[in-house]
């Protein structure tokens, strides 16, 4: 019987120090991880713009730089008075107002011409129309080329017109348009009827 009490006794203590060893164990594990993490790394420092000029060599030798001017020297306030100045200023063109609907551009003189570029007339070289009134008539179309005398004595004529021969007496109508009149040994008269034109149309040979 005091076996199995003391037995009891060991396993109690067993499981206390078996606990007390999974505390110990999940203590260590944390504070290790903890102390494993990464620290963050501090931020970037804000870079600041500046003007950089190059150096301007001179005769002497290298001038030199220009004052570097950073964004925190700027002066970022607002002066009403440049502005209100600003907006006084009136404007005062003297051409035309662009602004304006009712504002012309000033009309541009021409010059007059020294002299005229066409020769001068006096009143005796112009020269007066002339009339020459109707134009003449056209030409009879007929050729007299020679005569023939009949028995009775009644003198005929021939007369040609392109390809055609004609024998004709005093009266007699010709290509239904011209009229014998009087018939001689050198010349004959002829009537065009259409235009009421008389002519004397000479005597050709052959």
């Amino acid at each position: 019987m005091k076996i199995g009490a003391e037995n009891r006794k060991q396993l109690k203590m067993l499981a206390i120090f078996g606990s007390l060893a999974i505390v110990c164990g999940i203590y260590e594990v944390v504070s290790t991880s903890s102390n494993s993490a990464p620290t963050p790394s501090p931020a970037p420092a804000p870079v600041v713009a500046t003007r950089t000029t190059t150096p301007v060599r001179t005769a002497g030798g290298t001038a030199p730089a220009a004052k570097q001017v950073s964004n925190a020297q700027l002066d970022p306030t607002l002066h009403m008075e440049g502005m209100l100045l600003a907006e006084a200023v009136e404007y005062n063109g003297a051409g035309r107002n662009i602004f304006s609907a009712e504002s012309t551009a000033p009309l541009a003189t021409i010059p007059k011409p020294i002299a005229s570029a066409r020769p001068a007339h006096t009143a005796a070289q112009v020269q007066q129309p002339v009339n020459l009134g109707p134009p003449p008539p056209p030409p009879i179309d007929l050729r007299f080329f020679g005569t023939a005398t009949r028995a009775n004595g009644n003198r005929q004529a021939f007369f040609l017109k392109g390809d055609d021969v004609f024998l004709a007496s005093p009266g007699d109508i010709v290509s239904r348009r011209y009229r014998i009149n009087s018939i001689s040994a050198t010349s004959a008269e002829v009537t065009d009827l259409q235009t009421n034109n008389t002519q004397r149309l000479p005597l050709q040979m052959q």
